[in-house]
């Protein structure tokens, strides 16, 4: 008689994480919907639009010329050059192959900067309002988040004396993603100029920048990076980027990143044990994004533009919510402190930013994620990646139910 199978439990990383809210957020829209609620859907950070043409056709064209196999680690050389070809257009930096890497998707390649670099004990600034994943991210390999809060009247970036104060000698990384998610906040040339002035005097603090929604500004200047704005800590600064905001590839699965040839050797073993490289197909099509007609990205700027001006004019008009206006991406970050301790036509009281978001989805059939999330309440973030009509019934919808609050 065989003995009784113990039960399976995790390994302590996996226990220290929790699931992505905007994950979480997702399978409750879709088990609403698939009850049959009419549901107007904003928590899903992915553009609508379609993959340009041109960028498919590559694709097809690379299937049938038979690339199909393994390529290297570090990518295939026509990658490589396209992502050495874009960063040296917009950012007049170039990067030898030495200091380029490629992964499957921008998440991937941070998880594995966080995997090669941390131990026990070591601390990574996350700047908050934070993407979801970052603190997580952190935790997975044994790092320690260290949440720098900011202020509204910095438009909630991190500024010199504040990072200043949050780096101690267990700093490995600080993280700066812009524009932003979830508020769409965009530095200046001269902000990451006297951030970087902060950090020439830390030469043991690195800096991962995630600008993956570089090419979604809003506004006459384009997006700036620390490597190009201070060159003087240009060596320790690991960009993080990708293909599929922009372009609308977030299912091709494809992300890089250019910095410290000994941190792309480290990234470049990791991922020679786990994936081994990123699909073949999917970096044929990301050449063509990078390199080919970008008539596509300009179309789908002006696009956000015009949902991003609409979404702020009809939220901003509902009393009790304040929204940001981003530079950049898109989402819109809502401060939804004037609805905290009405009550529901039910006699409930609204406490936090979740029971702002159950009330939304509940009453107004308008799912967005709530800002605790991101590491900042009360605030809640929808999405704009959706057509002007979802929007204005969306707006509509929540201001009717704002409406019946007491």
């Amino acid at each position: 008689m065989s003995a009784a199978s113990v039960a399976f439990e995790p390994a302590a990383r996996v226990q220290r994480i929790k699931e992505s809210p905007s994950s979480a957020a997702a399978a409750r829209v879709r088990e609403l919907k698939a009850q049959g609620r009419a549901i107007l859907d904003l928590t899903v950070g992915e553009p609508d639009f379609d993959t340009p043409r041109n960028v498919k056709a590559a694709a097809i064209t690379a299937i049938e010329a038979g690339q199909t196999k393994y390529t290297p680690v570090n990518g295939t050389v026509a990658l490589r050059e396209a992502i050495r070809e874009r960063m040296l257009r917009t950012t007049g930096i170039r990067y030898e192959d030495s200091q380029i890497t490629v992964g499957g998707g921008g998440k991937q390649v941070i998880y594995l900067t966080f995997t090669a670099s941390l131990n026990e004990g070591d601390e990574v600034i996350i700047p908050a309002p934070y993407w979801v994943s970052y603190p997580d991210m952190v935790r997975a390999n044994d790092g320690t988040p260290v949440i720098l809060e900011t202020r509204a009247e910095d438009r909630y970036k991190v500024t010199p004396e504040a990072l200043r104060s949050a780096i101690t000698p267990r700093t490995k990384w600080v993280v700066l993603n812009a524009p932003s998610n979830p508020t769409g906040v965009l530095y200046t040339r001269g902000e990451l100029e006297a951030l970087g002035d902060v950090l020439a005097e830390a030469p043991h603090v690195r800096v991962l920048t995630d600008e993956i929604y570089d090419e979604i500004v809003f506004g006459d200047e384009r997006a700036v990076g620390l490597a190009e704005a201070a060159p003087a800590i240009r060596d320790r600064v690991l960009t993080i980027n990708g293909v599929s905001k922009s372009y609308a590839m977030t299912g091709w699965r494809l992300g890089y990143a250019v910095g410290d040839p000994a941190v792309i050797k480290a990234l470049n073993l990791l991922q020679s044990q786990t994936s081994s490289c990123p699909s073949s197909i999917t970096q044929a099509a990301a050449v063509e994004a990078l390199v080919g007609d970008q008539s596509f990205v300009a179309e789908s700027v002006a696009v956000y533009r015009e949902r991003r001006d609409r979404a702020v004019a009809l939220l901003g008009a509902i009393d009790g919510l304040t929204p940001i206006s981003p530079d950049g991406a898109f989402y819109l970050f809502v401060d939804c402190s004037g609805l905290i301790g009405r009550r529901t036509a039910e006699g409930k009281v609204l406490e936090n930013d979740q029971d702002v978001t159950f009330f939304l989805l509940d009453v107004a059939g308008v799912a967005v994620i709530q800002g605790s999330a991101y590491g900042a309440a009360p605030f809640f973030r929808m999405s704009f990646a959706t057509d002007l009509a979802t929007i204005e019934a969306s707006g509509e919808a929540i201001a009717k139910a704002v409406s019946q609050l007491q």
